[in-house]
């Protein structure tokens, strides 16, 4: 028993550790953001939060934060409408073709952002896509797939998939309307998972924006990037504001899941 607890309080004290070397630069961070200047001193002259009132009321800070966001719903409901039918196949129809499945999936990691977008430039010069939001939407389909597909694979096969399409067929149901009435609404927290991740993934992407489109279709990080050598403060309180926004997103799809 005293092992026991001697282990117990080992990975308590190994966690507290790793959680206050994961937390120092996140709050160092947090405290210059709402400091007025801060010198050779350990802690600021003094706080104010003029520097998020100054982010928060900026018309070119907001645009591109919901440029970000509807670039992210649009990539992640065309990526829905193309992974859930190709994971519902793939497990349902054509299972042999799995282990291709899994080796194709993980090809964007293969590829490093830098590369597909040095190809893509040369692949889509002149093209009326190029420069605009929606090469991104293409772009972002890739980014996503793996994280998606294996998060849909993995809640179809906690299902009875071959039970539940042949009582639906017994009962009349075409294969479709086995899919939509029946499938569909027991995957719902693997599709809802499935979008959580992806926004999380796509909401802090920068190689593809920058590169692709830049100012023409402004990003938040775009918009980050822009701002380097404006006051550090200023940068600060856009990178705490992001970190709120994906904690409060990550917190509600934990909430979520667990409804």
């Amino acid at each position: 028993m005293h092992k026991q607890d001697s282990r117990q309080g080992l990975h308590l004290l190994v966690i507290g550790v790793v959680m206050l070397i994961l937390l120092v630069p996140l709050l160092a961070t947090f405290l210059y953001s709402i400091s007025t200047s801060w010198g050779a001193t350990i802690l600021p002259d003094a706080l104010s939060l003029k520097w998020y009132v100054q982010l928060w009321s900026d018309p070119r800070f907001l645009m591109a934060f919901g440029r970000s966001v509807f670039l992210c719903m649009v990539s992640i409901i065309v990526s829905l409408l193309v992974i859930v039918p190709l994971a519902f196949m793939m497990e349902y129809r054509y299972r042999q073709w799995q282990k291709i499945m899994d080796l194709v999936i993980l090809l964007p990691f293969a590829m490093p952002p830098i590369v597909a977008t040095a190809g893509l430039l040369q692949i889509y010069a002149g093209s009326p896509v190029m420069g605009t939001p929606w090469i991104l939407v293409g772009c972002y389909f890739t980014i996503v797939l793996p994280f998606m597909y294996r998060s849909l694979v993995n809640n179809l096969r906690a299902l009875s998939l071959h039970d539940l399409m042949d009582a639906s067929s017994l009962l009349g149901a075409s294969s479709f309307q086995g899919f939509m009435q029946v499938v569909l609404p027991n995957i719902r927290k693997g599709i809802a998972s499935a979008w959580f991740i992806a926004f999380s993934l796509l909401f802090g992407e920068f190689v593809f924006a920058n590169m692709l489109v830049g100012t023409r279709f402004e990003t938040l990080q775009i918009y980050l990037f822009n701002m380097r050598q404006t006051s550090g403060h200023f940068t600060s309180a856009i990178v705490i504001s992001y970190f709120v926004f994906i904690l409060l997103f990550t917190l509600l799809a934990n909430r979520f899941n667990k409804a």
